[in-house]
């Protein structure tokens, strides 16, 4: 995939607060869900950390400085909870019990579906068995196709540290889908 700069999307400035929020909750919820499942692996959990990310961000939509966009605000939210949630003493109970996987509407045969659906789901559990330091530039690369700056931004890490955590994360899930085992 090619570096790209992604358009952000602008919001109303004359909206209200509550409508700020809503206007969020609609362009990012999925997204911020989708995101901290991606940490956490539990449906759950991940639509919990959704709901306290929105909560922190009304509580501080006030002092929104528009240094970056709302999208990376709020992953930037999702990402510092998240992190939080796994240091956590309750977080080490917690089991894997479902996968993500972003399915669009294909005019795909039956068949091709389900195995295309089998190689991402595949794919996905590789990608949660990485350490959270790859996974997470994975994810935030591919699946929420951000740019290298803005996932330097998001995680407040050097730029060249991005691009080597996404090339041994590359390698590693090379590896695994070789047949290899995941070491750190």
């Amino acid at each position: 995939m090619l570096e790209q700069e992604r358009k952000p999307v602008e919001i109303e400035s004359n909206l209200s607060r509550e409508e700020k929020l809503e206007w969020l909750m609609k362009e990012y919820g999925d997204q911020v869900a989708r995101l901290a499942f991606t940490y956490l692996k539990q449906k759950q959990l991940s639509e919990d950390i959704a709901q306290e990310v929105f909560i922190k961000c009304y509580e501080n939509l006030d002092s929104f400085r528009n240094e970056s966009s709302y999208k990376t605000w709020l992953y930037r939210i999702t990402v510092n909870l998240c992190k939080d949630k796994l240091r956590s003493w309750s977080f080490r109970h917690i089991i894997l019990t479902e996968f993500f996987t972003k399915t669009k509407g294909t005019n795909k045969s039956p068949e091709m579906e389900l195995v295309g659906l089998e190689h991402k789901q595949l794919i996905a559990e590789k990608i949660l068995s990485l350490p959270v330091k790859y996974r997470e530039v994975i994810i935030l690369y591919y699946y929420e196709e951000m740019s290298y700056n803005q996932i330097s931004t998001l995680l407040d890490l050097r730029l060249q540290t991005i691009k080597s955590r996404l090339h041994r994360a590359r390698l590693l899930l090379k590896k695994s889908l070789e047949g290899g085992k995941i070491n750190g």
